[in-house]
């Protein structure tokens, strides 16, 4: 069996930098292969003209709806400021900056982290009893499905359509200003994180019925108003591991600027650490925004504020995973547990037996 049936990662996800002009805006990606994007995750990097808050857009609800993930407002229609224009073959178009800067502030720096699906193209399911009806577009080799539903007030299951258990679910109100509830596989069934907060992981079986995902269903609490209201409208990004492409995991700090080593499997394109046992930042790195080791630009997915030049804990891009380089508290902090969703911009090994370079 081949170590990875992902030769080229940049064909399921790709990161984007341009310069805004607050105007129409081509991006266009530079991956080896083209990139039609599901799922654009967008931020300012800088604070010139004014740093701007994270925005998520995606192909299922389309260019005219998207939220800001850093706080916790309802979906932002195309009339106040998703400014996505349209998803193109090989990446996406803005326009005119309206309500928020996040995706074409005039002369600022932006990122584009992208995800494929299924290009938009839908499966739609309708309610069955307790269940919530759905719509949902899966990519079953990258191991990435966005699922839009109706809340039923009641335990349900979705069927999420992966290749297997997913191990990554990040769930959202569209109508109401909810936390941006998430689960990650290491924290248990009796726990959630919160996207938009430096919160460590809080006790709350609600949210999924405190029944960990299947390979078949992930469960949607009743009682829970982050998944579940009656009425509610949700849009869920749910992930599933694959070999050479994308991992997600658990480390423990060691306060040490020859830090804690993070195996993956692939030479990283983008990295998402968080503290899970006290509070800390979420943290973003990637090969895009800093293509030289150490990589010591990071972006925190619950603020608005811009990029940082970290000295407190930068990471390694390493063939095969990524070492902590410093004991800064947001990354590395002695004991601290944390958990990581990773992608690669390479596999360790190719399916015909080629390994990846250093950096």
């Amino acid at each position: 069996m081949a170590y990875t049936n992902i030769d080229d990662p940049s064909a399921y996800f790709q990161t984007a930098l341009y310069t805004g002009n607050n105007s129409n805006n081509v991006i266009t990606n530079d991956g080896n292969s083209d990139l039609q994007p599901d799922f654009i995750w967008a931020k300012s990097r800088t604070s010139t003209p004014y740093a701007d808050n994270h925005f998520a857009v995606d192909s299922s609800r389309g260019v005219q709806q998207g939220q800001v993930i850093n706080l916790f407002n309802a979906a932002t229609n195309s009339v106040s400021g998703t400014d996505l224009k349209s998803f193109n073959t090989d990446g996406f178009t803005v326009g005119a900056v309206n309500q928020t800067g996040a995706l074409n502030a005039l002369d600022a720096s932006h990122v584009a982290w992208q995800w494929k699906a299924n290009g938009g193209s839908l499966t739609t399911v309708g309610e069955s009893g307790a269940n919530p009806g759905f719509t949902r577009q899966t990519n079953t080799d990258a191991g990435f499905s966005i699922i839009a539903y109706t809340g039923t007030g009641s335990n349900g299951t979705i069927a999420h359509g992966l290749p297997s258990t997913p191990e990554m679910i990040i769930f959202k109100r569209r109508d109401a200003t909810q936390v941006w509830a998430t689960w990650h596989q290491g924290i248990g069934d009796d726990y959630k994180l919160v996207l938009n907060s430096t919160d460590a992981k809080d006790s709350d079986g609600a949210f999924m019925n405190s029944t960990l995902p299947t390979s078949s269903n992930m469960t949607v609490g009743g009682a829970s108003v982050n998944t579940n209201a009656d009425g509610g409208t949700y849009i869920c990004y749910a992930f599933s591991p694959v070999q050479g492409y994308s991992k997600f995991g658990t480390y423990t700090g060691n306060g040490n600027a020859n830090g804690t080593f993070i195996y993956t499997g692939f030479k990283p394109a983008v990295v998402i650490n968080k503290r899970t046992d006290s509070g800390g930042p979420w943290t973003i790195f990637d090969s895009a925004r800093c293509p030289n080791n150490v990589n010591n630009a990071k972006l925190y997915p619950n603020t608005a504020d811009a990029e940082v030049t970290t000295t407190g804990d930068p990471i390694d891009f390493l063939t095969n995973g990524y070492k902590l380089r410093g004991s800064g508290s947001d990354c590395n902090v002695s004991g601290g547990s944390y958990i990581f969703m990773a992608f690669a911009e390479n596999p360790f090994v190719t399916s015909t037996g080629i390994p990846t370079t250093a950096r």
